[in-house]
């Protein structure tokens, strides 16, 4: 790694998890003690990372340190990588082992969910030793993390660019339409038409390729439409709605929200999901023995 001054530098995980523990409690007294190392110690360590990095990564006050910019993107990264170096020791150790050790799976809002839900838990009544991890986000921010080796599987909504995944595609479909007020003139209306949402407030899916979607279905009216807000997630939006702070497009997950009410779009848009999983790349052997379970259930 090169540092900001052209040197050459390598940063152990040890001093990384120092480092993140100080960045956590802002305080190194409190996280020496933490530790188990003295003050002195983590001091130096520190002093001695930034040395090498060639920035300073804190703020140091008279009784705690925050962090400047660079210390948060050190942050950022170095939470990956000891995320990482966890994982990796966990799945060497369980090799010779029964199958256990975890799989994390990133999830987008679907339906589909619920089938694989089921499937995690017939897989686990099999292999109780296997834990999953589930982080939810776009399909975007998934595939970074797959990426980034954060994560071995993602359900995924489309439209996405599987290109470099292989992958299972999930049965159901999801429908778009308006989560709106039970009580607004939308909540009436046993569909709506894309004049209808003309001078109504509209939340949106944050993700450009799925915006270029629905300006098909909303035609020469897209450009007239007034937004409102972005979202990625649902749940978000949906509390803006019960705000009456818009309407937010999104699919019909099936989920009751209280005092809101689904209604379709009147010319059926539907979009399906995928299973992910990177191509030609090592898995783990709880991760590859749920792989083959889906490709049998599914």
């Amino acid at each position: 790694m090169k540092s900001r001054k052209g040197g050459d530098c390598s940063m152990e995980l040890r001093v990384l998890r120092y480092f993140l523990m100080v960045a956590r409690e802002e305080n190194i007294t409190k996280a020496a003690q933490l530790l188990h190392v003295t003050q002195p110690t983590l001091s130096r360590q520190l002093q001695q990372l930034e040395q090498e990095l060639g920035v300073t990564l804190f703020r140091r006050g008279k009784y705690n340190i925050s962090l400047t910019e660079d210390g948060m993107l050190l942050k950022r990264r170095a939470q990956e990588l000891v995320a990482l170096s966890d994982r990796t020791m966990q799945e060497l150790t369980n090799r010779e082992q029964d199958i256990s050790g975890e799989i994390s799976i990133g999830c987008g809002e679907t339906r589909n969910m619920t089938l694989l839900a089921e499937q995690m838990t017939a897989f686990r009544q099999k292999y109780p030793l296997v834990q999953f991890s589930l982080y939810s986000a776009t399909a975007d921010d998934i595939k970074e993390r797959m990426e980034a080796g954060l994560l071995d599987m993602g359900l995924l909504m489309e439209p996405v660019d599987i290109g470099k995944y292989d992958f299972i595609r999930m049965p159901w479909k999801e429908k778009w339409g308006v989560l709106v007020r039970k009580d607004s003139p939308l909540g009436q209306k046993p569909s709506v038409f894309p004049e209808d949402l003309l001078r109504v407030p509209l939340l949106i899916p944050r993700r450009e390729v799925v915006r270029h979607e629905l300006s098909a279905w909303f035609g020469e009216t897209y450009d007239r439409l007034e937004i409102a807000a972005t979202y990625n997630l649902i749940l978000n939006a949906a509390a803006l709605v019960r705000q009456n702070a818009g309407v937010a497009l999104c699919f019909d997950l099936g989920s009751f929200y209280e005092e809101l009410i689904f209604v379709p779009f009147a010319s059926a848009v539907e979009t399906g999901a995928v299973v992910v999983w990177k191509k030609n790349q090592f898995q783990a052997q709880a991760t590859d023995c749920f792989i083959k379970w889906l490709r049998n259930t599914i």
